[in-house]
């Protein structure tokens, strides 16, 4: 399997690059997007790769694609890849690219949560509220909410972190009626995604969607989908224990790689948390890769 940290296809002109994806004009109406082995912690890209992780998030996406059709339509074209590159670019692609419909993108990312982790459970201890959904007294960090909630967040450009903003703020950027369906059908998606997940002997904490609208002005599920890069997976085991101590569950994410960066000493001194990174060590990597893989081997095993 080859490792890409940057795809260089020369066949094909470059739109943009994000934390993870390059993506490619393919004419006017299509995009090759390639996931990377890049990883981001923090909103800064590491320098090292993670091996197969481009692989992985892909295969993940397309097997959850598959399996939620049926509540939104997606960005695929049910081309292959391999078609649109050069017969010599074709081991940057493989496997790890989808060849998707060129959208409009609308500008807010779709979290929902089912449990209380990360900015979610900090905003509750403040307020027990998350982006404005009132949530009852008594909850833990990793308490399963009564119910999932909508708490999407505004997309900001790169290298700045996303800022969670209230239902009523989306409403103001996309209109009552799209954003009532980007709501409904978000946590269709993320309900019908965490029973499949809790089957397998996983939890999905909470997850983002991003969704475009295409020429009819249809809603479509784009990006990637459910991978451990846009939600946070738990395995059940160890999850009761975690609950009751208070503190995050072990999770198949980069909070492995959070971790470490958290401890590091550089001249003593804690990152700062702007580039360039430390150097991430062989086993932080390797450690890190085995998450990944092992994320998605329980979950389409």
């Amino acid at each position: 399997m080859t490792t890409v940290h940057t795809s260089s296809i020369q066949s094909l002109p470059l739109l943009a690059r994000g934390k993870v994806r390059d993506n490619y004009a393919v004419g006017e109406d299509r995009i090759l997007m390639v996931a990377s082995d890049r990883l981001s912690a923090f909103d800064v890209i590491m320098g090292e790769p993670i091996p197969g992780k481009g692989v992985i998030l892909t295969q993940m996406a397309l097997w959850w694609f598959d399996r939620l059709g049926h509540l939104c339509p997606n960005h695929l074209t049910g081309e292959a890849p391999e078609s649109v590159v050069a017969p010599a670019e074709v081991p940057q692609v493989k496997d790890r690219s989808m060849l998707v419909k060129r959208l409009k993108p609308i500008p807010v990312e779709a979290v929902v949560r089912g449990y209380l982790a990360g900015s979610g459970w900090k905003e509750y201890q403040e307020g027990r509220s998350v982006c404005g959904v009132p949530l009852p007294e008594g909850l833990g960090n990793a308490s399963q909410l009564p119910r999932p909630i909508f708490t999407p967040a505004a997309k900001a450009a790169a290298g700045a972190h996303d800022e969670n903003i209230s239902y009523e703020r989306v409403v103001e950027v996309v209109g009552p009626a799209l954003a009532q369906q980007i709501r409904d059908v978000s946590i269709a998606i993320y309900e019908t995604a965490a029973a499949i997940a809790l089957g397998k002997g996983m939890i999905i904490a909470d997850t983002k969607f991003e969704f475009g609208l295409d020429d009819a002005g249809t809603l479509v599920l784009m990006d990637e989908v459910l991978t451990p890069d846009s939600s946070r997976y738990w395995p059940i085991e160890g999850y009761q224990s975690a609950l009751a101590a208070g503190t995050n569950p072990p999770s198949y994410d980069k909070q492995f790689v959070r971790d470490w960066l958290e401890g590091v000493r550089i001249n003593g001194k804690p990152w700062d948390k702007t580039p360039p990174a430390p150097r991430l060590p062989a086993e932080v990597i390797e450690k890190t890769a085995a998450k990944y893989r092992e994320c998605l081997q329980r979950l389409t095993g």
